[in-house]
């Protein structure tokens, strides 16, 4: 809320702001909000954790209510002295650009060993028609990597729809790999380790 309003009553907690330019207001059934990339920004001002300020910048990617490179020019334009949660920001963004905490551990597992930085949420398409949207592709080299949680697909459907698509991805000369939960969380090592010579293998050279 715009500072210098008198007479409101509300429930609960109650943030103010001296600056919110047009672009931070969006309308959603009705009612007058910020946008998902100020309310961002305002979360980091409000000094919420490292973990919640992450997920909500996963979750407004993934919705497609914001990017890392529309987060990264806001934040420019809001920063200023005594505007805490910038710096927390800038580290977070860092690896942003995934749909999920796990995305993002895997793009921190790349950049800790040096190795070159994957897109993120490629689509695939041929003949008109969309086979396959990746966690990871590192385009110079035909690479995708997917990560999976703990939950993974367990049913005969799942298992046909996953074969197919990684049929159809190696069909348009893509190599795919995958690493699960327990890889990323608990053996960053052996993700850095394969990932470093599966790139070598394909051309890359630190």
């Amino acid at each position: 809320m715009v500072r210098g309003r008198q007479g409101l009553t509300v429930d609960g907690v109650l943030h103010t702001t001296r600056v919110l330019a047009p672009l931070d207001v969006v309308t959603v059934d009705g009612f007058r909000v910020t946008s998902a990339t100020r309310t961002i920004m305002d979360l980091a001002h409000q000094r919420v954790s490292q973990r919640r300020l992450s997920a909500a910048v996963d979750s407004a990617v993934r919705l497609g209510l914001t990017s890392p490179t529309v987060l990264v020019e806001r934040l420019h334009d809001l920063r200023g002295p005594g505007r805490w949660g910038c710096r927390l920001l800038d580290d977070l963004l860092v690896d942003a650009g995934g749909h999920t905490m796990l995305e993002r551990d895997f793009l921190r597992l790349m950049r800790f060993g040096g190795l070159p930085r994957p897109r993120t949420q490629v689509i695939h398409r041929r003949d008109g028609r969309t086979f396959a949207r990746v966690d990871f592709l590192f385009d110079s080299f035909g690479i995708v990597v997917e990560v999976s949680g703990r939950k993974g697909h367990s049913s005969p459907t799942e298992r046909q729809i996953d074969a197919q698509r990684r049929n159809e991805l190696q069909d348009a000369g893509r190599q795919v790999f995958e690493y699960t939960y327990e890889d990323v969380m608990r053996r960053p090592d052996h993700v850095i380790g394969t990932m470093s010579q599966r790139l070598a293998n394909a051309g890359w050279s630190r």
